[in-house]
Order: C-alpha cells, then sequence, then structure tokens
C-alpha cells in the first residue's frame, strides 16, 4: 500500500513540520507514505486568482500517478468516521487500488483539472481547516485507519 499527500504550500512552523514528520514515521511500517510539496502560486504575480489556481493545479496534476486513486480533501466531500475512513481504505485495496493519493489545495481552493481528476472528495467537516493543520489532521487519520483495519490500539 502506497499513500501520496499532495499539498500546496511549504510548512514553515516547526510544530507544523514536527506533527507531520511524527505521523509520517509512524505509518511507515503500514504503508509507504511521502508528502509532495507543491510551490503556491501569488495571485497578484500570476495574474489573478484563477490563473495562481490554474497553475498549481497543472502542478497538482502532474505530481500525482496516473495508476493512483486521487481523494480530493474539499469542504463539500463526504464526511466518513474514522472508522468509516478505514473501512474505504480497506475497500480500495480490495478492489485493487495499490496507490491512493490525497490532496490539500490552496488557500484559493483547486482548479477544474483538479476537481476532475480526483476520484472522489473528503471533508473533515463543515468547518474551515488551516492547510497545514489539514495535513496533520489527514496523516493522523491515515495512522488512525490503519490501526483501525488491523484490530491494533491506539483508536479509542
Amino acid at each position: 500500500m502506497r499513500f501520496t499527500v499532495v499539498a500546496v504550500g511549504k510548512l514553515k512552523e516547526r510544530f507544523w513540520t514536527d506533527a507531520c514528520a511524527e505521523y509520517l514515521k509512524r505509518l511507515q511500517p503500514y504503508a509507504k507514505t511521502e508528502v509532495r510539496e507543491i510551490a503556491d502560486v501569488d495571485p497578484g504575480r500570476a495574474g489573478g486568482v484563477d490563473a495562481a489556481r490554474d497553475r498549481e493545479g497543472a502542478a497538482i496534476v502532474g505530481a500525482l500517478s496516473p495508476s493512483s486513486h486521487v481523494v480530493l480533501l474539499a469542504i463539500d466531500g463526504k464526511q466518513r468516521s474514522s472508522e468509516g475512513f478505514s473501512q474505504r481504505i480497506d475497500a480500495l485495496k480490495l478492489n485493487g487500488a495499490s496507490d491512493i493519493a490525497f490532496v490539500i489545495g490552496g488557500s484559493d481552493g483547486v482548479s477544474a483539472a483538479v476537481r476532475q481528476r480526483a476520484d472522489e472528495t473528503l471533508s473533515f467537516g463543515p468547518v474551515t481547516l488551516p492547510h497545514n493543520l489539514a495535513r496533520v489532521v489527514l496523516l493522523e487519520q491515515l495512522y488512525r485507519a490503519q490501526k483501525i483495519s488491523r484490530g491494533e490500539p491506539y483508536h479509542k
């Protein structure tokens, strides 16, 4: 199993990088997991928000493997409990998906090309999360899903 997190923006504060590093370390025994950071594009330099979103979108799509099952994190996506998220990953594995990519867009959202490439959308609820926090929550939920799937202690 392979998880790829494609995220717009670089983690700058140490507490975010430390949190992500911890969950990446915990995930390694269960699945090869990597984070691919996409540079955020300044709308003022790109010719507007739409142009910036399109440039970020092209980079996101380019960072995805053609064989990946792509899950876009979006506020309007499907909400799942931790158990439901674990069951969804297990179902994807059973159906032959060995590479699942999760996309966290930029502050202005994602382009139509990214939405079109996504196989499904996932929401962590109706609240807006800072992108750095969404990345930490995603990695933690991936770890939790692996523990749930194997019946191992951690999930309570």
